[in-house]
C-alpha cells in the first residue's frame, strides 16, 4: 500500500471512479524484465475489473523486452495458444498522472496459475515469508542513469553510435549542471512527489550527462513500486521532452556502469532489528545472519540481479561493481555494504545490482537471501577491510561471469526453489538463458573491427 494514495480498497477505488465521472483510467502490469505493460480502460470495465479481475494475454509472460517470444518456457506459448491470464487490480497501487490530466494508473499483478512467474507476487510471496517470522522489511532503491539528447528515431539513425548527452565532462555533485537544466530536474522531482515514489536525493555523477536519484525509503513491496515506477516515468519525462534516457548496466565502455543498488533493514514490532549497541559495530545477530544468507546466496541468484547480458559487462575490477560476493563495513567496493548506524538507520546496502534490474525479481533476490540466512543462522566471512578488488576470495565467493552461468545457478539452487518456487526459477531461469541465446545470434562492432580484415 502506498503512503499517501486515498485508496486503500476497491470500493474505495470504485467510490473515487464514480464521485469523479472519470471516463478512463490507466492499467499497468510490470513483466518479467521489468517493463510496464499495459492499457486505458473505460470506466465500466476498470469498475467490473476491480470486482472479479481482467483477462490480459499472458504472451506478456512469454516473450521477451522486445516482444520476440519464447521457446523454451512451459507456463505459456504457442503449445498453450497464449491465452488470457487472470489479473487483478491493486486497489492501493492508484496515482494520478499529473501531464495526463490527472487521469488514475492502477497497478495490477497476474492471479491465479500464472502468479508464480508474477514478479511482484514473487515479491509478495517472500514478504510474506518475513512476515511469518514477525519480520516487516524496509527498502529503497537509488539509480543512475544517463540522458541523452536524443530521440528514439535518432538513436536509431546513428545505429547507437556517436550519441549527444544532455552535457559533456564529469561534473559530479555538479550545481552548475543542476541548474541549467532546472526544468528537467523539476519536473522529474515533482512528478515523483505527485504520483508516490518520492526522490530523497537527485544530483549528476561522474560522466556526461549521468544522474543519480535515491528514492524514499518503503515498505519493501511499495518500494519496488515506486522504483519500478520511477524508472518508468523518468524514460516519459525525458522522452515527452526530446531527451532519453538509459538505465542500461553499461552503455560505453568509456564510463562505469550505472547502478540500481538496494538497501533493506528489518523490523520487528515497529523496531528495527538490524542494531545492537553490545555488539562490533552495532550489526546484531540477526543482521549478521542476514548479511551471511545474501553473501552465500549471491552466486546462486545473481540472475535475478545481473538480469541482461549487458549486466556483466560492468561487474569488472574497478569499475565501481563488485565481482564477487563480499562484504565489509561501509566498504564501496563489496558486493555487500553494512551501513552502521541507529536502530532506525542501520542497513545492508545489496550494491551489485545495476540499474537495468527488474525492481521486484531483484528485492526478491536480495530479501529472500537474507532471511535465508536468518532461517539458517548462516555465518558471513569476515568482512574485508579495504580494497576488495586487490584480495582473493575463496572460490565458493566468485560470482558467475556471464548471464547464462547465472541461469544454470539459479536451476540448480535448492534455496532459490524453497524461497521462489519451482515455477517461478524454471520459467525465470528459462527467459534468462533465452536472452543469452539472443546475444549469441548477434555480430558485435568489436567482431568485426577484429576479425573482418586480419583473421
Amino acid at each position: 500500500m502506498t503512503e499517501t494514495s486515498p485508496i486503500r480498497t476497491a470500493e474505495d477505488a470504485a467510490r473515487y471512479i464514480r464521485e469523479r465521472d472519470i471516463p478512463y483510467v490507466k492499467v499497468g502490469v510490470f513483466d518479467t524484465d521489468g517493463i510496464m505493460r499495459g492499457k486505458y480502460m473505460a470506466r465500466d470495465k476498470f469498475l467490473s475489473a476491480l470486482e472479479k479481475g481482467f483477462g490480459f494475454c499472458d504472451v506478456v509472460l512469454g516473450w521477451d523486452s522486445n516482444d520476440q517470444l519464447y521457446d523454451n518456457v512451459t507456463l505459456t506459448g504457442w503449445h498453450t495458444a497464449y491465452p488470457d491470464a487472470e489479473v487483478r487490480v491493486v486497489p492501493e497501487s492508484m496515482r494520478t498522472i499529473p501531464f495526463e490530466e490527472n487521469v488514475p494508473l492502477f497497478l495490477a499483478e497476474f492471479a491465479g496459475p500464472h502468479e508464480a512467474a508474477c514478479p511482484r507476487g514473487t515479491l509478495r510471496r517472500v514478504l510474506d515469508r518475513a512476515a511469518s517470522h514477525g519480520y516487516g522489511v524496509m527498502s529503497a532503491v537509488e539509480f543512475e542513469f544517463f540522458v541523452f539528447d536524443e530521440t528514439p528515431h535518432s538513436v536509431r539513425e546513428k545505429k547507437y553510435k556517436n550519441l549527444t548527452n544532455i552535457t559533456p565532462g564529469f561534473y559530479g555533485y555538479s550545481m552548475l549542471r543542476s541548474s541549467v537544466h532546472a526544468e528537467f530536474y523539476q519536473e522529474l522531482l515533482d512528478t515523483a512527489r505527485l504520483m508516490d515514489f518520492e526522490i530523497e536525493g537527485l544530483h549528476t555523477e561522474t560522466g556526461p550527462g549521468v544522474l543519480e536519484a535515491a528514492i524514499r525509503v518503503d515498505n519493501a513491496l511499495a518500494a519496488a513500486d515506486k522504483a519500478a515506477l520511477f524508472k518508468t516515468y523518468t524514460k516519459i519525462l525525458a522522452q515527452r521532452r526530446g531527451w532519453m534516457a538509459t538505465f542500461m548496466a553499461k552503455w560505453s565502455k568509456d564510463w562505469p556502469g550505472q547502478s540500481g543498488h538496494i538497501h533493506c533493514s528489518l523490523t520487528k514490532d515497529g523496531k528495527g532489528v538490524f542494531h545492537d549497541a553490545s555488539k562490533p559495530h552495532g550489526i546484531s545477530d540477526t543482521m549478521r545472519w542476514w548479511i551471511g544468507g545474501q553473501q552465500a546466496l549471491l552466486p546462486e541468484l545473481l540472475a535475478m540481479v545481473a538480469c541482461t547480458v549487458n549486466s556483466y559487462t560492468r561487474l569488472i575490477p574497478g569499475f565501481w561493481a563488485p565481482t564477487d560476493a563480499t562484504w565489509g563495513i561501509e566498504n564501496r567496493t563489496c558486493a555487500l555494504r553494512a551501513i552502521p548506524g541507529s536502530e532506525k538507520s542501520q542497513r545492508v546496502e545489496f550494491r551489485i545490482a545495476a540499474a537495468d534490474i527488474n525492481p521486484y525479481i531483484a528485492l526478491a533476490a536480495a530479501i529472500g537471501a537474507g532471511l535465508w540466512g536468518i532461517e539458517n543462522r548462516i555465518e558471513p566471512d569476515a568482512p574485508v577491510v579495504g580494497n576488495s578488488y586487490a584480495k582473493k576470495h575463496p572460490a565458493k565467493r566468485q560470482l558467475p561471469r556471464t548471464l547464462w552461468d547465472s541461469a544454470q545457478r539459479l536451476k540448480a539452487s535448492k534455496a532459490a526453489r524453497s524461497l521462489f518456487g519451482d515455477t517461478f526459477v524454471d520459467h525465470y531461469a528459462a527467459t534468462r538463458e533465452w536472452e543469452e541465446r539472443e546475444f549469441r545470434r548477434a555480430i558485435t562492432d568489436w567482431e568485426m573491427e577484429r576479425y573482418f580484415e586480419i583473421i
